[in-house]
């Protein structure tokens, strides 16, 4: 899945049973996606993570690491508040 408005994004949310949120605000790389591949560690098959980033650079980082480690994106968006977030699915 590619980046959405946040519009779509909360449409989708709404329509998801998030399991945990994670929030990585003031974390720069690598720490979102090694808290996110840790918090992913606890859930199981087939919940849904929210992560809410502010570095730009997860944009790029949080789905190329999904795609190698066979976890589904389901939507992410910037969102008005300046924070990315993202629905991972396990």
């Amino acid at each position: 899945m590619s980046k959405i408005s946040e519009q779509e994004f909360n449409q989708l949310e709404a329509n998801l049973r998030v399991a945990h949120e994670l929030n990585c605000s003031r974390l720069l790389c690598p720490m979102p996606v090694i808290k996110t591949q840790n918090a992913l560690k606890e859930l199981a098959q087939g919940d849904i993570l929210k992560v809410i980033c502010t570095d730009p650079g997860t944009m790029a980082d949080i789905p190329t690491w999904s795609r190698i480690n066979d976890i589904e994106v389901l939507g992410y968006a910037e969102m008005a508040d300046h924070s990315i977030q993202f629905l991972l699915k396990k």
